[in-house]
């Protein structure tokens, strides 16, 4: 049967269980968009920036494990949405971007808005794949969906000319690939089992692809925690992945944040063993290449990662196995617990010990604006058990880190790289994903207006996050890391910022606009911002900038005007 390209290309989407993109609406697109709103088996999100749009998208991949769909325009729309191809890029999350380009007559004559994608792109996707022939649509559409989902994860570029959509063509829609889940060798499985059980100080970290095993099977929790319980094993979410185990369980290791505080990271470096189960390993996770020490690791080092390209790229693993994280723990568990595993019980709560305290809420007031540990631990005690939380980058976010004690069945959004401007618009995403589930952003005033104007999104389609925006009128990790390396330079110039009354601008998009200006306002502030259901909430606090960040303050002797 013939078909137009933009008819295949729907069909397409619906084939890999797409039922819904974000754009901005686009004139080298408008041949596809339009058909979709026609043919309404696809809901089309018009979002604000094509920034905001591929963020909602990394987001929809994250809380899916299936590629989200962005679509943006060619030349300027693309380039406004790249920082989330570099944010997925890094982060390991699977997206499809849909890029309009000029008409195929018009290639390489420097047209209107004309890019060469595939050197444009090269170093922020895992592929750029051009649609010049009508009957190779959907092939495209596929090997797209499974590149990004494949191995490590990633973005994928689709380049779409604007004259294609409406061209005729008889080839039929290509169906999904099958998922791959790449396996250990039993061999490899014996010596891990071997290592973990002659340990006496072992520390395991948990990441990303243990997030996307735990979306495919339910049962990735409990086969983590009994491992845990029954090899006696620390274990440790790494940074931006907080809910992959229960902060109040007795085996919880600490965090594997970024700057992990030095009462935790100088425990933890008397480990004799380190896993890295489903961790990329990064520079942040590592504590800037230090722990463990890259290329080559200060003690014994494991990496399963479901990519062979990607163990032993930094790091030189004394094991390393190309496997999905849960296959390994299935496996181990088969092989049952280790005779004398109990000899680690006083390791696991040392570790646990230091983590709880570090844990407590606990923090000095602030005479410059409020402490924001304050909102942050009464916050917590209103998350429930399924939430959804999203932070942007900066400071403020340490707060977060430090005070809420993450629960697995609770998610956790943020760009991993630390994108500015990402928490608002995975907030909408999360929103419209889980609807009638608590959605809580918390924002620095940076990144909300950056970002922020996806208010309107969600108020356009009834998303109803709650939005938590720290304000203390400042690029606050800017400040922080020019007074930590220059101490004798001026830098509050180069930082400040002036900013609107938060609580009116969230009202004039119809949100909900509530103001905290001291200590004694938090609780009921908090209160009233989760009885509001039924549209956006935004929570303007008034924050200190002499509290830096959760762990550190300026010196009293500093003036910050």
């Amino acid at each position: 049967m013939s078909r137009t390209v933009a008819r295949l290309l729907a069909e397409s989407l619906e084939a890999h269980d797409v039922d819904q993109v974000y754009c901005v609406p686009g004139e080298s697109y408008v041949g596809l968009t339009s058909f979709l709103l026609e043919r309404n088996s696809i809901r089309v999100v018009v979002c604000r920036h094509e920034a905001g749009a591929g963020y909602m998208a990394v987001a929809d991949g994250r809380l899916r494990d299936r590629a989200g769909v962005a679509v943006v325009s060619r030349g300027p729309g693309l380039s406004n949405a790249m920082v989330s191809l570099h944010s997925a890029y890094h982060d390991a999350t699977p997206l499809v971007m849909l890029v309009g380009q000029v008409e195929r007559g018009d290639f390489g004559r420097l047209a209107l808005q004309e890019q060469n994608y595939s050197r444009l792109l090269s170093d922020v996707t895992k592929q750029v794949i051009e649609v010049n022939e009508p009957q190779q649509a959907s092939e495209a559409m596929a090997r797209a969906f499974h590149l990004a989902e494949s191995g490590t994860p990633g973005p994928v570029a689709l380049i779409l000319p604007e004259d294609i959509f409406d061209d005729e063509t008889d080839a039929e829609p290509d169906l999904p690939r099958p998922h791959v889940i790449p396996g250990a060798r039993g061999a490899d499985l014996d010596r891990l089992a071997d290592m973990l059980g002659k340990a006496e100080r072992p520390l395991v970290l948990v990441g990303g692809a243990l997030w996307s095993d735990a979306l495919r099977d339910t049962s990735v929790f409990a086969d983590l925690n009994r491992l845990a319980e029954e090899w006696v094993l620390p274990i440790s979410p790494t940074h931006r992945r907080p809910q992959l185990f229960d902060a109040t369980h007795p085996n919880y290791g600490g965090y594997m944040g970024i700057r992990v505080p030095p009462a935790l990271i100088g425990e933890m470096k008397k480990a004799d063993l380190m896993v890295a189960l489903g961790e990329r390993m990064t520079d942040t996770v590592s504590q800037s290449y230090t722990f463990p020490k890259a290329p080559q690791p200060q003690l014994p080092f494991v990496h399963v990662w479901p990519d062979a390209n990607e163990v032993g790229r930094v790091w030189r693993p004394d094991l390393g196995i190309p496997a999905s994280p849960h296959e390994v723990i299935k496996a181990l568990l088969k092989r049952g617990m280790p005779k004398d595993a109990p000899k680690r019980r006083d390791w696991v709560a040392g570790l646990n010990a230091i983590h709880k305290k570090l844990l407590a809420k606990e923090w000095e007031p602030t005479s410059d604006g409020v402490n924001f540990a304050a909102i942050v631990c009464e916050v917590d005690k209103h998350l429930a058990p399924d939430a959804t939380v999203t932070t942007d980058a900066g400071n403020f976010g340490s707060f977060v880190h430090r005070y809420i004690g993450f629960r697995q069945g609770q998610i956790f959004l943020s760009s991993v790289v630390g994108a500015m401007g990402s928490g608002m618009p995975m907030a909408v995403a999360a929103a419209l994903r889980r609807p009638g589930t608590q959605i809580v952003a918390f924002l620095g005033d940076g990144g909300a207006l950056m970002m922020g104007n996806e208010i309107a999104t969600a108020c356009q389609y009834g998303a109803a996050p709650i939005l938590i925006i720290s304000d203390n009128a400042m690029y606050g990790t800017i400040g922080m890391h020019s007074y930590v390396r220059y101490p004798e330079r001026p830098f509050m110039e180069g930082t400040r910022l002036t900013n609107p009354d938060f609580a009116a601008w969230g009202r004039s998009f119809g949100a909900e606009g509530i103001t905290i200006k001291s200590e004694s306002e938090v609780k009921d502030g908090i209160a009233r911002a989760f009885a509001v259901k039924t549209k956006p909430v935004v929570v303007h606090c008034l924050t200190s900038a002499i509290q830096m960040s959760a762990w550190r303050r300026y010196t009293r002797s500093e003036t910050l005007p």
